[in-house]
């Protein structure tokens, strides 16, 4: 029997290669007719790069950059040999995650991809003409305002004088004008959410909380103001409503405007990478998960998309998660569910002894397991 383990990571505890190693000891040893394929998975989001260097091979590149709030950090990202040309693949949130930030209080008003923006243009100078960048895991809420600016877009007030700090400042927006050279890159941008940049569902309704946004009207109102500007200078196509505009702080708008871009499906664009539809139909049953299952599981993010890929080649498929909340639409989608932490046990308590966890939930969901095996 085979059991496919395609689980993403468990942000802020395991790594999916971790997730999958820890699943894979307990399933070959208590189950021995078993045999486990490991595919981690990724969405867009944190893990991007290790998966698609796992995939096509490629190497380590790093490079000086900033993290969301103006702070000199190292980074890197992959590049990678296809077709006689330079593909760079990297995240966004090695330079502008909410993870770079996690030691100082979130200031969403001045939070910047300006790092970001700094990867990119390392990456052209290093000689890729094909840029894919996975987009999740973001402190910002600038639109890619930041990104741009690093990237040679000039932001001006009334008085003719450079906007530096957005997306405070946005407000105060007046022109902009575009870099003397632009970036010869071809963009993909992995996106692992549908939202769009305004709105009920947009990025800062959605996501604000998260990253420290108190007064969203006011952040929405900004955002709103850089779309009316950017239709007049930059580009007059209507771009902000388009799913995935909103991903990162509104980071996939600001890389379809200022980096003409185009936005695909993290998981489509990955699972096509490695594989993973024809790895489903040689299994016997498929496991996936990630830090929380969750409404936000439902916009696009990868053990949806390997839940939905499962079904349709007629899998079962059974997720483990750090947290879940459970919805109609959500349980459809799997034959079961565990979560790791009990109730009573703090968030922090439970992302500190994850690995502890998932190999006791993997123990008491054994039984489960054979029954599902043996139909």
């Amino acid at each position: 029997m085979r059991i496919l383990i395609a689980s993403d990571k468990y942000k802020g505890s395991l790594t999916a290669p971790e997730v999958a190693a820890i699943l894979k000891r307990v399933l070959e040893s208590q189950l021995p007719e078993v045999s486990c394929d490991v595919c981690p998975i990724a969405d867009g989001g944190e893990g991007t790069t290790e998966a698609m260097i796992t995939a096509l091979g490629g190497e380590r590149m790093h490079v000086a950059t900033e993290d969301a709030q103006g702070r000199a950090i190292p980074a890197s990202y992959g590049m990678i040999q296809r077709d006689g040309r330079k593909l760079a693949v990297m995240e966004m949130s090695a330079a502008s995650g909410l993870a770079k930030v996690s030691d100082r209080p979130l200031d969403p008003m001045t939070a910047s991809t300006f790092g970001t923006g700094l990867m990119m243009l390392d990456a052209a100078q290093r000689g890729a003409t094909q840029l894919i960048i996975g987009i999740g895991g973001s402190a910002t809420n600038d639109a890619g305002c930041g990104m741009a600016r690093a990237l040679g877009w000039r932001f001006l007030n009334p008085n003719g004088q450079p906007i530096t700090t957005m997306p405070r400042d946005l407000d105060q927006l007046s022109q902009i004008l575009p870099p003397a050279a632009r970036l010869s890159l071809e963009i993909q941008v992995a996106c692992d959410v549908s939202n769009p940049l305004l709105g009920p569902e947009g990025c800062t309704r959605v996501y604000g909380a998260q990253k420290g946004v108190s007064d969203a009207s006011a952040h929405e109102r900004r955002l709103q103001h850089l779309t009316e500007v950017v239709k007049r200078d930059v580009k007059d196509q209507e771009l902000a409503n388009t799913p995935g505009a909103g991903a990162a702080g509104g980071l996939g708008y600001g890389l379809m405007v200022f980096g003409h871009a185009h936005l695909v499906s993290g998981f489509d664009l990955i699972a096509e990478a490695i594989q993973l539809e024809q790895r489903i139909a040689k299994a016997d049953l498929i496991i996936t998960g990630e830090g929380k299952l969750d409404g936000q599981t439902l916009h696009g993010k990868g053990p949806l998309g390997v839940a939905q890929m499962a079904r349709r080649l007629g899998k079962k498929v059974v997720a483990f998660a750090g947290a879940i909340e459970p919805s109609p639409a959500l349980l459809a989608n799997f034959d079961a569910m565990h979560a790791l932490k009990p109730a009573e046990m703090p968030v922090a308590e439970a992302m500190a002894r994850a690995s502890e966890l998932l190999e006791h939930s993997a123990h008491q969901a054994l039984p489960m397991l054979r029954r599902i095996l043996a139909r």
